[in-house]
């Protein structure tokens, strides 16, 4: 199992631990994500994440965490959401989009765990996350239902409107 003795857990005001992920896509075209296997179950497959450190960004503490347990480096994009797990642990996890620019062929995970790495398909992603680690599987669910790059819609709010002119009183 894996072990950081100089980790600092790090809580909001509500009580929940502040975690970061990212989903890793091979492309911008967000139809491959990169799936870690379990430090505590290494036959089993999670989305690469962990706890902010104090004083540290959502953004960088899931930069962070990417090199660390998945040996990769890329381009952070959007912020996909932010996901709470309530039942056993209190978890409120900001989830990324990263897309992959570099593997590193040794890593902070895979040499002190054996932790693996593999690609999937968005669905079976979705497959082999649903019955051990559901929270991870909805964040795929919300980027498929947000949209991707390839069909024009970015996930991102829809531009503002200029405000209509008043109407001046009589």
């Amino acid at each position: 199992m894996k072990c950081k003795p100089n980790q600092t857990r790090t809580y909001d005001p509500e009580g929940f631990k502040k975690r970061a992920a990212c989903l890793c896509f091979r492309s911008e075209r967000e139809d491959e994500v990169l799936l870690v296997s379990s430090s505590r179950y290494p036959d089993r497959w999670i989305v690469p994440g962990g706890g902010m450190e104090p004083e540290e960004e959502p953004g960088g503490a899931a930069v962070r965490e990417v090199y660390e347990e998945a040996g990769v480096k890329g381009k952070l994009g959007r912020l996909l959401g932010v996901f709470e797990q309530n039942q056993d642990r209190k978890h409120r996890t900001y989830v990324y989009v990263l897309t992959v620019t570099e593997l590193l062929e040794d890593w902070e995970d895979s040499l002190s765990i054996g932790r693996k790495r593999q690609w999937f398909k968005i669905d079976d992603a979705i497959r082999v996350l649903q019955c051990h680690k559901p929270v991870h599987a909805e964040y795929l669910e919300k980027l498929k239902l947000g949209g991707s790059p390839t069909d024009g819609n970015s996930g991102a709010p829809p531009p503002l409107q200029p405000p209509l002119p008043l109407e001046s009183a009589p």
